[in-house]
């Protein structure tokens, strides 16, 4: 439905942002209270909360005992580029590209550590041929596109008995889709995704295999300290026990930890999982019912079910140029932003020209299902607008 009329039911929560994302349903700064503030994270209960943060996110996550994780600096920026910094090199890599984020992975392992690479790309709502990718080389790509709304669909196409290394950029994936670990050799994601954590820490998942190389290989180029996972070619091990590299927030850590309490309250995984699903079964519901919109992703066993990217298929937005198809969907988007009804839902810098909605686990389906006729009102306003100009 298209209506110049206000819809009369708002979101309860209007912060459908992709990041930072949405924090948990009922969150407020008093929970943080107890936070170990002003004290050091190297004190007995400073390690005793990071600890808890890693083993934790392992009994949510269902990463296997023998996984290694740690908390790092940077975000999931700085746990990709260590990673990559730090296990690339030793043998050629295939580089997975389908949106912005991939792109800069690419970017960074081709021309910054002029590496032997081969690049597979596909346009915005697409993946690359999987069957293509070389598992004698290492292979980088990310689990979930944030900026395209394109995902894996599962693990089964990486190959059981390969000899590179598997990488993936999971930070807007994990804690909403299930990955497969035994197909993985590297994880990262952040905490302000999919649980609505605060900014500016990393999450790095090792298996036994990245382990292995880590302690056997040595990169051609020096390695910055926040990177170094390793001293006289052992693993550093008490990065993976919570003695970080750097100085973490523990109010971060904290709200990461209250972000985790409340993933177990509804759940566990599963329950995050389902909560997505339900969300995203919202959209498309409302998308399947409006003909002027649709997903980005044509193939629905790859759409995200976090980042749902959506673009108008209107015939007269459509047909604008490309600059002007992405200031129409600003305007969709500053309305909404004006009513207060949803903040930063325009489509990525980078991306085609549309709408970005997070439907993680954090947002509620009822605040979902209360914005689609919000949506409906700014789009008919938008194209009144432009009617009235010309």
């Amino acid at each position: 439905m298209t209506t110049s009329t206000k819809p009369a039911i708002r979101p309860a929560n209007p912060n459908f942002s992709s990041g930072p994302c949405s924090k948990r349903p009922n969150w407020s700064p008093e929970l943080l209270r107890d936070a170990l503030v002003g004290r050091s994270h190297r004190s007995k209960p400073g390690k005793e909360r990071l600890l808890r943060a890693i083993e934790q996110t392992r009994s949510v996550l269902k990463v296997p005992a023998d996984y290694k994780i740690a908390i790092v600096p940077a975000s999931d920026t700085g746990a990709v580029e260590m990673a990559m910094w730090s296990l690339l090199g030793e043998r050629g890599v295939d580089m997975l590209a389908w949106e912005s984020f991939g792109e800069g992975w690419v970017t960074d392992v081709v021309k910054q550590l002029g590496l032997d690479a081969r690049i597979l790309k596909a346009p915005y709502g697409e993946l690359p041929d999987l069957g293509e990718v070389d598992f004698s080389r290492d292979v980088v790509f990310t689990w979930n596109g944030t900026t395209s709304g394109v995902r894996v669909p599962d693990g089964d196409w990486i190959a059981a008995d390969r000899t590179g290394l598997t990488i993936a950029d999971a930070t807007s994936a994990a804690f909403a889709q299930r990955l497969d670990w035994q197909k993985l050799d590297v994880a990262t994601f952040s905490w302000q995704k999919a649980l609505g954590g605060e900014a500016a820490h990393g999450m790095l998942i090792l298996s036994p295999r990245a382990v292995e190389r880590l302690e056997s290989y040595t990169p051609a180029w020096p390695l910055p300290k926040i990177f170094r996972l390793t001293k006289g070619g052992k693993l550093i091990d008490g990065v993976f026990k919570g003695e970080t590299i750097n100085t973490p927030s523990m109010l971060c850590v904290e709200d990461y930890l209250d972000a985790l309490d409340w993933a177990e309250s509804v759940g566990g995984l599963d329950g995050l999982v389902a909560r997505a699903d339900a969300n995203t079964a919202a959209i498309a519901a409302w998308v399947a019912a409006t003909p002027w919109i649709d997903f980005l992703a044509a193939d629905a066993a790859i759409r995200s079910n976090t980042s749902v990217c959506l673009a108008f298929t209107d015939p007269d937005i459509s047909a604008m140029p490309v600059a002007d198809q992405s200031a129409f969907s600003k305007r969709v988007a500053g309305l909404l932003d004006r009513e207060g009804v949803a903040y930063d839902i325009a489509h990525y810098r980078d991306a085609p020209p549309g709408l970005r909605i997070w439907c993680g686990a954090t947002i509620e389906t009822s605040d979902v299902e209360a914005l689609t006729p919000w949506i409906d009102w700014a789009f008919a306003a938008a194209k009144a607008e432009i009617a009235k100009a010309a």
